[in-house]
C-alpha cells in the first residue's frame, strides 16, 4: 500500500485515499487547524483552559493547541490545563502520570481537582451510594462530578474557552444517544462549540478535534511517540453511550461513511436545533445550594453530594 502522494509506504486509508507518516500529520494538523478556523474556537483575547485526563484526545488536543497558539503568533500564556482525578483505582492515576509528564515538557501549567475534594469521595465510593438512591450508572455520576468541576474551576481561573477533546466518534455517539431519547433541547447543545451560549456562570466548550475519527487521532498519538495508557476505563462498558459506540462502529464497519454522514446531516439541523434551544434557555437558572448553572432549583451535582452526606450520617451512626 503506497502513499497517494509520494509513493512511500502509507499507514493509513482514508476516504479520499493512502497516506504514509509524514503526509497523514501534515493532513491531521492541518485539518485540526482548519476546524478551528472555520468555527472560530479560538479568539486571540481568550483565556483557554483545555479539559485533560492524560488520554489520546486529550494529550493531541494539548499539543496541537499549543501549536496552533505559536503557529499563529498568539501568546500561550493564558493556556492551561485543568484535570479532573474521578477516583477510579487502578486507572485515573496512570493516565495523570502521563500528563504531569506532558505538560511539563510543553511547558503547560496544570491543575488536578479531584472529585474527593468537591464531593467527598472518590468516583469508586459515591457510585455505589448514589446509585442505590437513584439508580443512576456510573457513567451518569461520573459525567456530573466532571462537567461541575470543570466548569467550576475554568470559570474561577478565568478561562474564556473549555477545549474538550471530543472527536467525531463521541459527537456520532451524543448525537444518537440525544436521538433516541428525544432530548432536543440537549441536541441543539452539541456541535463543534457546545453547551448554552451567553449564559450567566458557563464557560463555552470548543472542540478542535470534531473532524478527526478516533482512528485518525489514536494513530496520530502514535506516530508522535506520545506516552499514552490507552487502557479504557472500568466502567466504560456499563453505560448507555457503550452500546451505542457498538451499534455505530458495526454500521461504520459495513456501511463505511456511516458516522460522518450523522455529524454532517447534524450540523445541518444544528441552526434549528439552536433556536429551539435559545426559546428554553429562560429556564436555565442558578443553583440555590452551589450557585452553579442549573435546570432546576438544585443541580445534580449538589444532589448527589446531598445523598453522600445521608449516607455519611448513616455511617456514623
Amino acid at each position: 500500500m503506497q502513499c497517494e502522494k509520494c509513493n512511500g509506504k502509507a499507514v493509513i486509508t482514508l476516504q479520499h485515499g493512502s497516506l504514509c507518516k509524514p503526509h497523514f500529520i501534515t493532513y491531521f494538523e492541518e485539518k485540526v487547524f482548519k476546524t478551528i478556523n472555520k468555527f472560530r474556537l479560538i479568539d486571540r483575547k481568550d483565556k483557554i483552559c483545555i479539559a485533560a485526563s492524560g488520554g489520546k484526545d486529550s494529550l493531541t488536543v494539548l499539543y496541537l493547541t499549543k501549536k496552533y497558539l505559536d503557529h499563529y503568533h498568539i501568546p500561550s500564556e493564558h493556556l492551561f490545563a485543568l484535570c479532573v482525578d474521578e477516583g477510579i483505582a487502578n486507572y485515573r492515576q496512570h493516565t495523570i502520570i502521563d500528563l504531569q509528564e506532558f505538560c511539563k515538557e510543553h511547558k503547560i501549567p496544570l491543575k488536578v481537582i479531584t472529585s474527593q475534594e468537591e464531593f467527598g469521595a472518590p468516583l469508586d465510593e459515591a457510585y455505589p451510594k448514589i446509585n442505590k438512591d437513584t439508580k443512576k450508572k456510573p457513567c451518569n455520576v461520573c459525567g456530573v462530578f466532571r462537567r461541575y468541576i470543570l466548569n467550576k474551576y475554568a470559570r474561577q481561573e478565568g478561562a474564556t474557552k473549555v477545549i474538550t477533546g471530543h472527536n467525531l466518534d463521541d459527537e456520532a455517539q451524543a448525537i444518537m444517544m440525544n436521538m433516541f431519547k428525544a432530548n432536543t433541547t440537549l441536541a441543539g447543545r452539541l456541535g463543534p462549540i457546545s453547551g448554552i451560549h451567553e449564559q450567566d456562570g458557563f464557560v463555552q466548550r470548543v472542540k478542535p478535534l470534531y473532524k478527526c475519527t478516533e482512528k485518525e487521532v489514536r494513530l496520530y498519538t502514535l506516530l508522535k511517540g506520545f506516552k499514552i495508557d490507552y487502557t479504557e476505563c472500568p466502567y466504560s462498558q456499563l453505560g448507555f453511550r457503550h452500546k451505542v459506540q457498538v451499534m455505530l462502529n458495526d454500521f461504520e464497519k459495513d456501511f463505511r461513511g456511516t458516522k460522518q454522514g450523522i455529524i454532517k446531516s447534524y450540523l445541518a439541523m444544528l441552526p434549528l436545533l439552536k433556536q429551539h434551544d435559545q426559546q428554553t434557555n429562560d429556564s436555565i437558572k442558578s443553583c440555590k445550594t452551589c450557585q452553579e448553572p442549573s435546570n432546576k432549583e438544585i443541580c445534580n451535582a449538589c444532589e448527589m453530594k446531598e445523598v453522600l452526606a445521608q449516607w455519611d450520617m448513616t455511617d456514623k451512626n
